[in-house]
Parts: C-alpha cells; sequence; structure tokens
C-alpha cells in the first residue's frame, strides 16, 4: 500500500495525514483531530476515555473503525497512532462536543477536493504550503528558506533511501549525527533550548539556523555520493563529516559577528514565550 505523508492545517492547527494511493482516501491522525477539536491539555487521555464512554452508552467500538499507521512523532520517529478515514472520522466527531465540529466537516471535504487538484497540478501543493507558512505569520523570506530547506532535505532522504539506509529509526538518527554535529546539540536539546514539545523544530528555527542546516545536509549528500556510502553505518560517517563543514562556517560566522547562531528563540505565541521570532 502506498502512502503519502503530509501535514495539514485546520484553523492552524496541524493534523497528521497519510493519502493511500491505492484506496485514495486519506487518513487523519485521531490524535490530532481530538486535540484541534477540543484543545485538550491530554489528547490521547480524552480519545482513550471517549472510546470508553462511547461503547457504554452505544455499544460502539471507535478503535475498529479506525487503522494504526505510522506517522511522524514530535521526536521525529515513525510511531503507531490511531488514525481514521474521512467516513470513520465522521462517525467520531459525532461524540465530540465541540463548536468546531462543523467547520471541520467543510475542512476534511476541501482537503478531498485539493487532493484531486494537487495530483493534476502538483505545483499546487507547494503553493499550498507557501500560502499556509505565510498564514502562519512567516516572511516571504523565511518561507522561502524554509522550502528551500526542504528541498535539500528531501534530496538527502532520497539518497539514504537508494543506499540502503531504513527509513524510521535510521532516519532519525542521521538527521540527529548532523544535527549535533554542526549545532553542539542534539534535536532533543535544540527543542528544549526553544521551549519546544510537540513542534516541529524546523518550523521555530531562525533564518540563520536553516541556512546552516540546509548546508550540514547538502555537504552530508555530496560527501556520501563522492564516497558511495552504502548503509547505516558508512553515511553515519558521511553525516559526520558533513555537519562538521557547516559548524566550521558557524564558527567563523560567529567570530565576525560575536552573535551566536543557533538560539533559543522561536514562533510561539506571545502569550506562552516572550521571545517570539519575527522572521
Amino acid at each position: 500500500m502506498k502512502q503519502d505523508t503530509a501535514i495539514k492545517l485546520f484553523e492552524e492547527r496541524k493534523i497528521r495525514t497519510h493519502f493511500d494511493e491505492q484506496m485514495e482516501e486519506w487518513y487523519f491522525s485521531v490524535i490530532d483531530v481530538v486535540e484541534a477539536l477540543t484543545n485538550s491539555a491530554n489528547p490521547r487521555d480524552y480519545w482513550f476515555k471517549m472510546k470508553q464512554r462511547v461503547k457504554l452508552e452505544d455499544g460502539i467500538e471507535l478503535s475498529t473503525i479506525c487503522r494504526q499507521l505510522k506517522l511522524t512523532a514530535p521526536d521525529g520517529k515513525m510511531r503507531s497512532t490511531d488514525c481514521a478515514n474521512a467516513q470513520s472520522l465522521l462517525r467520531i466527531i459525532q461524540s465530540i462536543p465541540s463548536p468546531k465540529a462543523e467547520p471541520f466537516k467543510q475542512w476534511l471535504a476541501k482537503v478531498g477536493y485539493e487532493r484531486i487538484q494537487e495530483t493534476a497540478d502538483p505545483e499546487q501543493s507547494i503553493d499550498r504550503a507557501r500560502d499556509n507558512w505565510l498564514k502562519l505569520g512567516r516572511s516571504e523570506k523565511w518561507v522561502q528558506q524554509r522550502m528551500s530547506g526542504q528541498e535539500t532535505r528531501n534530496k538527502l532522504t532520497d539518497y539514504w533511501k537508494e543506499s540502503g539506509v531504513k527509513e524510521q529509526d535510521e532516519f532519525a538518527a542521521l538527521t540527529n549525527i548532523i544535527h549535533e554535529e554542526w549545532t553542539g546539540l542534539t534535536v532533543k536539546q535544540h527543542k528544549a533550548l526553544k521551549n519546544l514539545k510537540t513542534q516541529n523544530l524546523r518550523d521555530h528555527m531562525s533564518e540563520a539556523e536553516l541556512i546552516f542546516t540546509a548546508l550540514a545536509e547538502l555537504s552530508t549528500r555530496q560527501i556520501a555520493e563522492s564516497e558511495q556510502a552504502k548503509g547505516f553505518a558508512k553515511n553515519a560517517t558521511a553525516s559526520k563529516k558533513g555537519g562538521k563543514i557547516a559548524k566550521n562556517a558557524r564558527k567563523q560566522l560567529e567570530a565576525k559577528t560575536g552573535k551566536s547562531v543557533i538560539t533559543g528563540e522561536n514562533f510561539l505565541p506571545p502569550v506562552k514565550n516572550k521571545k517570539v521570532l519575527r522572521g
């Protein structure tokens, strides 16, 4: 079963998804939907108790209309989570008392229509991603760098796939090697510095952090290609070398400017964290 993984935005809330090419339908993370509709501080607990309540009241086991699919977790690893297609999700929404239920149903229909458009014209998906970043308050310059960095990242992961690296834990491990080499921090430590929890680290990087991340990953790919690295161990060596190139460049810039490239600033709402990047 071929699946296309993507992040969709509902009222600036991220919903993790899979598109099943064979069945031609979207699957949505139930936990993400519950969080978006309820603003629950613990959506997993809400979903667990909700399943118990529905089973007692209606005799329906909601888990039977869901599928366990692996989606990218906040720590960057692929983890199994309950997912539902549009039809099953509509049934789940019926049991969630939320004023957002009707807008969400309209959003579901829109997501399906947009997929049809993107299949016919893939460029629309790129345009839509750009519009989403701008709606979240990012500057044009930041969006350009974020999307350019994503292209660099995609080329690197494509190489890893072709060279026998396993997509799940090994992708995350190699990414962490590159990141720790050029920043001096693990991905987890960098997220903690920025006061991030479930958020994507790259979504909260400064322009400079994005540029050096891209340099590290570009260097890693080109070194791996020149050395014809195969498998995890060889690519780990290339990752360390690529990260070191970005580290040396970072140190040179910091020596000239007197400012640290690595920052604890983020794009979190001001009410939660007063140190907010301006794009």
